[in-house]
């Protein structure tokens, strides 16, 4: 099974030349680009002006429950509204511009094979994330990553190739977990799924994404022409059952209410830790050379 890192600013115009360079020597063509960054900023190859991208909503601010992940106490947070331009700062960082950087790079190298695939990823989510995801700065940039889809799809056809945005499920990454609100969501979820037997971990919705979703003939695109494989978590009796949770949820009910353990578990598997037969205190060589990793 062939595997390839690349370890550098993903933004850049360099690292579009290593992987285009890669690809020639390795593979000749692909036939599918997964985009999917997370990033509190971007320098502009172009201008190497540097944006900065801010998790807030816009309008008004924003007062609900949260979770601290370190301590496990559910309080309540706010969230002042967008100011001045973190809207269009947010867009430069996580919107569509960066993903037409890369196809239009890879196409220009002739590196992307005939019917080829690119998918961005996005979420929506239920309504007491919108103010701080769908509604707010990061849904602005999502908005925009739309919008790509549509200039990409256009550009793509020559090769009767197709752009995509796929709409996950909540799950447990490093950029989750910096948003207010959406810890205490998914640990309520979680608990919710796991019941019902549709939890799905990254590497689960991914498959599930490529098998039933991009591979089999049938994408099954919604009204605005988005793959969705969210559609378990928005399944109207599971999010009946969160939101009941919701509105009860706090620090003493939440072992019993949600899955905070798991996303406990989950968030520690990120970065290596809290895996079964691993001693964590044994000597470790931090200078060990991984085959795939440039």
């Amino acid at each position: 099974l062939y595997a390839k890192s690349i370890n550098g600013d993903a933004f850049s115009d360099d690292i579009k030349k290593q992987v285009i360079e890669t690809i020639k020597a390795d593979l000749g063509q692909v036939d599918l680009v997964i985009y999917s960054l997370a990033s509190p900023r971007r320098t502009d190859p172009k201008n190497g002006e540097v944006y900065k991208s801010v998790l807030k909503p816009v309008g008004e601010s924003y007062t609900n429950k949260n979770l601290n992940t370190t301590s496990g106490v559910v309080n309540e947070v706010t969230i002042e509204p967008a100011e001045g331009d973190d809207i269009p700062q947010t867009i430069a960082v996580m919107g569509g511009q960066d993903w037409e950087l890369w196809t239009d790079a890879l196409l220009e190298a002739g590196v992307l094979a005939q019917g080829v695939q690119t998918v961005a990823y996005s979420y929506i989510g239920p309504c007491v994330t919108w103010p701080i995801y769908k509604n707010g700065t990061i849904g602005k940039a999502k908005e925009d990553l739309e919008r790509a889809q549509r200039a990409l799809d256009e550009k793509l056809a020559p090769l009767s190739g197709k752009a995509w945005v796929s709409v996950n499920k909540a799950l447990v990454t490093q950029a989750s977990s910096a948003i207010p609100v959406v810890p205490l969501y998914i640990s309520l979820l979680y608990k919710v799924m796991k019941a019902d037997g549709t939890h799905e971990d990254t590497i689960e919705q991914m498959d599930r994404l490529l098998r039933d979703r991009l591979y089999n003939g049938n994408p099954q695109p919604d009204e605005a022409g988005r793959i969705r494989v969210d559609d378990w978590e928005m399944d109207e009796k599971v999010q009946a059952l969160v939101g009941e949770r919701w509105d009860i949820v706090k620090t003493d009910n939440l072992a019993d209410l949600g899955d905070f353990a798991g996303y406990q578990s989950s968030f520690l598997r990120l970065f290596g830790f809290g895996l079964e037969g691993v001693d964590y205190s044994a000597d470790t060589d931090p200078n060990v050379k991984v085959p795939s990793l440039s």
